[in-house]
């Protein structure tokens, strides 16, 4: 179907919208199309009126095709193309089976045209109706767009707040992470500190350590002041009042200009001899009273909290190693002193000739119970003897001292090296429960070349024949003096030759924690083997200095060394005097 106007005037065109109008309605056109069609084609039937002359409408429609709808398109052109524009068009679809049997051109009937103009009013209304609709469905978006908008703000302000709160974390675990770094480095600098200074017996090491530990981390400069041990120089040389304060109260003072704020210190005004100096005086404390006072100077403006409790710290392990150092140097004194006693010059004999040494260990508690012996008895035997107390320091060295005379006393009533040995050991036991000893004793005799031994689980004698070759006297010894056990030490001989050298020696000439103490007896054979029996006749003292030499070629030694040979001087040999034990001083 297509129908055709022709438009001049206004009137040309109202007729035309409104035979558009109706043709559109009878052909079932949805009203909102049917609006936009009509509205659009007036506003351009007005643009044509508005240029002039005369324009055709055509309204044409396309067949339905099952089950789809067809299309209605209005064409508007102008009829002499004088404006040479494309023409307008716009289609609408309209559903099939329209009846326009009775949709006729409108006329000049007014019940028409107010149809008409009240068919318009419809549309608008149906128009104002879907805008009303489309503008709450607006508003609603709006709302909703308006709360999405207020979750997205809340979301935004969550996330900030959580950024926010997961920097604070991240900025606390840092500070936590710093500060236990920080006291993880104290703490290992504490143990180390302590490490190195008890690891010296010498309290004049000890304080010579202390600045070299603290300066420059945690001190600019350090000062110990003790108490005693100083000359009079020293000891009339002025300190600070906060030293003098420390000392007195035995409490950490801190002097300064301004506050120091340490925790357990005491502040105090700017030192007079140091103005311009932060000083921290920790007193050295001890059970009894302080040993002395610690002024330190801080390595910057002042110290950190932290770093102050550590240094009050090792201030007091510092004194510990200290007081510690001065007992053990007091004791060593003793025992050193007694030791240096006990250790007297060998009998002379010319048919015996005797050289001894003793070394005290250089590492560690350096006077231990070793220690030897030679005495004649009554019936002109010479007793020699050689033995170790379990043990150092000055409750060693008393033992050692209480055996031996308990030896020369047992001795004035005779008995045998494994009697003396057995009476030992009773005593031992009875006197001391706790403490052990080992020892070996050998009885020579003028008139019988028989050697008589005895051994409670010390190393075996090695004998050196005039031939050179050299034995380990290893019979079957007896067990420790002192041990919790009934025992009767039994004596052992050997027939001696002029020429005969006999070693006796404690554990600390051939024991090596790496490597036992047999490979050191065979080491201590073979160099005595070595020697000629001539440089023995002659120069007994010198080989067994030079017997020493080899065995202790280590620098360090962590027990005593005693060393007593006794020589059979061969025939013709010169009769020489014996010298005593060499003892360093």
């Amino acid at each position: 179907m297509m129908r055709t106007w022709h438009i001049t005037t206004v009137t040309d065109a109202a007729r035309a919208r409104i035979d558009t109008a109706r043709l559109t309605a009878a052909y079932g056109v949805p009203g909102l199309e049917r609006t936009r069609l009509t509205t659009a084609l007036s506003a351009q039937l007005r643009q044509c009126l508005t240029k002039g002359g005369t324009w055709r409408l055509c309204l044409e429609t396309t067949p339905a095709v099952p089950p789809g709808d067809g299309l209605l398109r209005a064409v508007v052109t102008s009829f002499d193309d004088a404006d040479g524009q494309p023409p307008w068009h716009m289609t609408v679809t309209c559903p099939a089976g329209a009846d326009l049997s009775d949709v006729g051109l409108v006329a000049d009937d007014s019940a028409i045209l107010a149809e008409a103009l009240l068919g318009a009013d419809e549309d608008t209304a149906l128009v104002l109706e879907k805008l009303g609709e489309q503008e709450g469905l607006v508003e609603f978006h709006r709302e909703e767009l308006h709360q999405t908008n207020q979750g997205v703000l809340a979301l935004h302000a969550e996330l900030d707040a959580a950024g926010r709160a997961q920097r604070e974390l991240f900025a606390a675990e840092r500070k936590a992470r710093t500060e236990a770094e920080s006291a993880r480095r104290r703490l290992t600098f504490l143990a180390d500190a302590s490490a190195v200074l008890t690891a010296s017996l010498n309290h004049d090491e000890i304080v010579r350590r202390l600045p070299s530990l603290l300066v420059p981390e945690y001190a600019r400069s350090v000062d110990v002041w003790l108490f005693d041990g100083e000359d009079d120089r020293l000891r009339q040389s002025p300190r600070p009042a906060a030293a003098v304060v420390a000392a007195r109260s035995g409490r950490p003072q801190y002097a300064a200009d301004h506050p120091g704020g340490l925790p357990g210190v005491d502040d105090q005004p700017p030192s007079a001899l140091h103005p311009a100096r932060s000083l921290l005086c920790v007193p050295l404390p001890t059970r009894r009273a302080p040993l002395g006072v610690l002024t330190l100077t801080p390595p910057g403006d002042r110290w950190d909290a932290d770093d102050a409790v550590m240094l009050i710290e090792l201030t007091r392990r510092a004194s510990i190693a200290i007081d510690n150092a001065r007992r053990f140097e007091h004791n060593r004194d003793i025992a050193e002193t007694l030791q240096r006693a006990l250790l007297t010059d060998l009998p002379t004999t010319p048919e015996l000739r005797l050289a001894a040494r003793y070394l005290p260990a250089t590492h560690g508690l350096n006077i231990g119970g070793d220690w030897y012996d030679a005495f004649r008895q009554p019936d002109g035997s010479l007793i020699t003897v050689i033995g170790d107390v379990t043990g150092h320091g000055l409750h060693a060295a008393v033992m050692m001292s209480q055996l031996r005379t308990a030896l020369r006393a047992y001795a004035v009533d005779g008995g045998t090296p494994g009697q003396l040995l057995t009476r030992l050991h009773i005593l031992l036991h009875h006197l001391q429960p706790d403490l052990y000893a080992t020892a070996v004793i050998a009885r020579f005799h003028p008139d019988d070349p028989t050697l008589t031994w005895a051994a409670a689980g010390h190393p075996p004698p090695v004998l050196r024949t005039p031939d050179g070759q050299v034995h380990t006297l290893d019979a079957k010894p007896g067990a420790m003096l002192g041990i919790p056990l009934r025992q009767e030490i039994d004596d052992h001989t050997v027939r001696l030759a002029p020429g005969s050298t006999l070693a006796l020696y404690t554990d600390g000439l051939v024991e090596r924690r790496a490597q036992g103490i047999d490979p050191g007896i065979e080491r201590l054979a073979a160099s005595l083997g070595a020697f000629r029996s001539e440089d023995l006749d002659t120069d007994l003292d010198g080989s067994a200095d030079r017997l020493l030499h080899p065995l202790l070629s280590d620098s360090e030694r962590d027990d005593d060394v005693c060393l007593l040979l006794c020589h059979l001087p061969s025939r013709g040999a010169e009769t020489v005097r014996p010298s005593p034990a060499r003892l360093p001083v």
